[in-house]
């Protein structure tokens, strides 16, 4: 069964202006069944076989030349010195669609484009399926979607999240860590994972950090940034435009997966999730993730940040949008309303004329009161397609 991915439109657009796309996202986020579903006419190549690449090394001239345009590299990281002579080849023809290059290091992916690419590509990112991709069975339960997260696996052969992402973890942990960091103790760099999932949606203190792994701020530092290259998780920065009151300047940590952030929270199943300490959070991982993994698979990175005063009075998500207006979100894991939940929606300073001001929560009713519009999360997915 193949899920259409909301990517396709722009993939297909993209291709027919550029020589070479680049596609990077998570392991098992669907990039390789995406791009043979899309280009069933490109001939494709695992750079993970031993055998490809010793073919392609003997020869790199010589291979592409013979292949012709309309080749599918995946895991392209793999052969590092491959994006040399595609830029030269892909320069000699002059024609876009020839190259897609896909990848599930980032890091290694965008160094190598950096050096030899650059003006040539075009960049992508494939996440696991967002919201607004999957029937609306599979996430009119709020505790489902967060407990079960979104990779395809998961939907397509019907596995337990707790029988899919232990098994997801050592292979990224074994595989991408340790070909990327050189990290001589695998149990330490666990534990700083399993303490970012403990501080979702908390804005980023990197001493507490590392001293609770009992590494060094440094090494913090670096684990996160390995992280994020490979799209486990995500910083939110402060939103600081035009307003001078005194404001925190730190990030705040996001997983792109609610169902990976579980699996390292050891919740077990959803009911875990109303009674957890992180509930709340949880939630409202769950909201942010979801409109920045839309945005994304629309062409459009999400310019989301937070917003908070040194005082406490905080926004959980602020999205600039056209036309430089700007939406104030706030994410409740309540399932019912409260008149508390608009209290910081009205401290927020800014222009009416430009500033849109929403409300989403577990409920189920959606309405407009006292200038903000309460999304309920039955009408989540209408509203990822409205800020689209």
């Amino acid at each position: 069964m193949y899920i259409t991915r909301k990517i396709e439109s722009y993939l297909k657009r993209m291709i027919r202006q550029f020589p070479i796309l680049s596609i990077t996202g998570p392991r098992q986020s669907g990039k390789t069944t995406l791009l043979k579903s899309l280009f069933p006419e490109f001939k494709y190549y695992n750079l993970e076989r031993p055998d490809y690449r010793e073919l392609i090394l003997s020869d790199p001239v010589g291979f592409l030349k013979s292949a012709g345009a309309g080749i599918i590299f995946d895991e392209a990281q793999n052969i590092p010195e491959l994006f040399s002579y595609i830029q030269v080849i892909s320069d000699e023809r002059g024609t876009p669609g020839q190259y897609i290059l896909s990848g599930s290091q980032s890091f290694l992916m965008n160094e190598q484009i950096s050096q030899s690419l650059a003006g040539r590509v075009h960049i992508s990112h494939l996440f696991p399926f967002d919201i607004t991709e999957l029937p609306d069975d599979a996430a009119s339960d709020f505790k489902k979607a967060i407990w079960n997260g979104f990779y395809p696996r998961l939907y397509k052969s019907y596995i337990l999240p707790t029988d899919f992402y232990p098994s997801y973890l050592q292979t990224y942990i074994e595989r991408d860590v340790r070909s990327l960091k050189n990290i001589g103790n695998l149990n330490t760099f666990s534990r700083f994972l399993g303490l970012c999932a403990g501080r979702i949606g908390q804005v980023l203190n990197l001493s507490s950090l590392a001293n609770d792994t009992g590494i060094t701020v440094n090494t913090a530092k670096a684990w996160l940034s390995l992280l994020e290259s490979s799209f486990i998780l995500f910083q939110l920065q402060p939103y600081h435009k035009n307003y001078s009151k005194r404001l925190i300047k730190s990030p705040k940590i996001y997983f792109y997966d609610t169902g990976l952030a579980c699996s390292m929270l050891r919740i077990t199943n959803p009911e875990m999730i109303e009674t957890h300490y992180l509930y709340g959070l949880l939630f409202e991982n769950l909201a942010i993730s979801e409109i920045v993994k839309s945005q994304h698979h629309l062409g459009k990175p999400a310019k989301a940040y937070y917003w908070r005063e040194s005082n406490g009075v905080e926004i959980d998500c602020i999205l600039e949008l056209e036309n430089d207006r700007i939406m104030a979100l706030e994410i409740k894991g309540g399932e019912s309303f409260s008149k508390d939940y608009l209290k910081n929606l009205k401290n927020f300073p800014g222009n009416n004329d430009s500033l849109i001001k929403k409300l989403i929560y577990a409920g189920k009713s959606s309405s407009d009161i006292s200038g903000v519009s309460l999304i309920g999360w039955k009408d989540f997915g209408g509203f990822l397609g409205e800020i689209g």
